[in-house]
Order: C-alpha cells, then structure tokens, then sequence
C-alpha cells in the first residue's frame, strides 16, 4: 500500500501565501488617505466600466485589488450585510468595523480550508463626525485585519508607494491635495499615470448622510495641474 502524500502545514499555509501575494502584486495598486474633510480613495484603473471603489453604506466605502471576479464577490456580500444589519436594527448600527471583521472571517476561512485562497486585499473605509474617528480597515488576503491611520496602501509595488506616499502625505491637506500625493505616489517618476487611468472617489462629511461621491475626468484634470 503506498503511502499518502503528505504536506507540512507550515509549508501549505506558506505556499498558499505565496500564491496569494504573487497574484495580488501583479494587479494595479490604490491609495486611501484622510484629507481635511474626509478620506480619499484613488486607484490605478485603466477600466471605464469596472470598478475598484465603491459605496456599501451611508459612510462606508469598499476598496479592493487583486481579482476582479473576487473581491466584487466580497463587495456584494458586504452591500447585502449592511443593508439587513440596517434593515434589521438601524442605520447607525452598520459600521466599518463589523463589516471589516466579517471580511476577515471569509477571507481566513477560505486561505484556512480551501485550496486556493482568494487573490485580493480589500479595504473597507468609514469616514467619522471628525477627523479622528474615520477609519481605514486594510484586510490581508489570509484575514488579517490592519487598522490603518492617515494612509494605505494596497496591491501593486506596495512597500515603494507606501514610502512614496510617506514622504508627501501632510496631515490635515486639501482634497486637491490628497489626490496629488497619491497620484505622484502610484506614478513611477518616469511614467507618471494619465488622469483618464485614475479612479477616484472620496466619503466626505459634507454630503450629508450618503458621503460617497466619484470625482469625475475633468475634476480629476483640474486637480493634477
């Protein structure tokens, strides 16, 4: 009788890991940064109809990298949560952190028990009253949650946009502003993105009770002079 093949954990949860960050670094990177009245969220996104940024709820909004098909899934789970948690007990009873804690769930769940992980980092951003309690919930593709302060950084070459960013992020900066430091920061110095490849969206806490918002083209343009 042959004997089974066997695989050490330590080297199944290593490989799997492997595989997840190889396919996530091949996607393009996006920025999530607080500005003086809210947080802006820009993504590296040649795409016209699909979307990386998007609304989930009144405050929060949901960021993703990686594949496609995958975190969109995670994307309509979320929608779908918020609404029957609103539904269900109330508006100000759906927040960043419940939905980042279930995020995390799926996503250990499946780099634990299945035999592909999903190939995504997602974030799930609330913007606050105040500048103080907004949040940014960076969840790792094995479920890991990181509760983030000023900035993150998703996808792509990330510990290079990420000291990129840190060299021109000010605390407390316009909108305009914001949109220029992560453009510069996902720019390489000698191809710096067109306006048209850039997604952008904010949650601001001047637009009542839905914050979300999409920049357009030419909001974009005027912003990057």
């Amino acid at each position: 009788m042959s004997m089974p093949f066997y695989v050490a954990p330590e080297q199944m949860m290593k490989d799997r890991a492997d595989y997840a960050r190889k396919g996530i670094a091949r996607g393009r990177a996006l920025v999530a940064l607080q500005y003086n009245d809210g947080i802006a969220l820009v993504a590296e996104n040649p795409s016209n109809t699909l979307r990386k940024i998007s609304e989930i709820y009144d405050r929060i909004a949901f960021a993703g990298v990686g594949k496609y098909n995958e975190f969109d899934q995670l994307r309509v789970a979320g929608v779908r949560a918020a609404d029957l948690k609103g539904y269900q007990f109330s508006r100000l009873d759906v927040d960043a952190r419940g939905l980042a804690n279930q995020y995390a769930q799926i996503l250990g769940q499946t780099f634990t028990h299945e035999m592909k992980p999903l190939e995504v980092e997602i974030l799930v951003a609330e913007v606050g009253l105040t500048p103080d309690h907004d949040q940014l919930f960076h969840i790792m593709y094995d479920g890991t949650v990181i509760d983030e302060h000023q900035f993150t950084v998703l996808g792509g070459d990330m510990e290079t946009i990420r000291g990129r960013m840190a060299e021109r992020f000010v605390a407390g900066s316009t909108l305009q502003d914001a949109v220029k430091f992560a453009h510069q920061a996902l720019s390489a110095s000698e191809t710096p993105i067109n306006s048209s490849e850039l997604e952008v969206a904010v949650l601001s806490r001047n637009n009542s009770r839905r914050c979300f918002a999409r920049l357009s083209e030419s909001t974009i343009n005027q912003y990057l002079v």
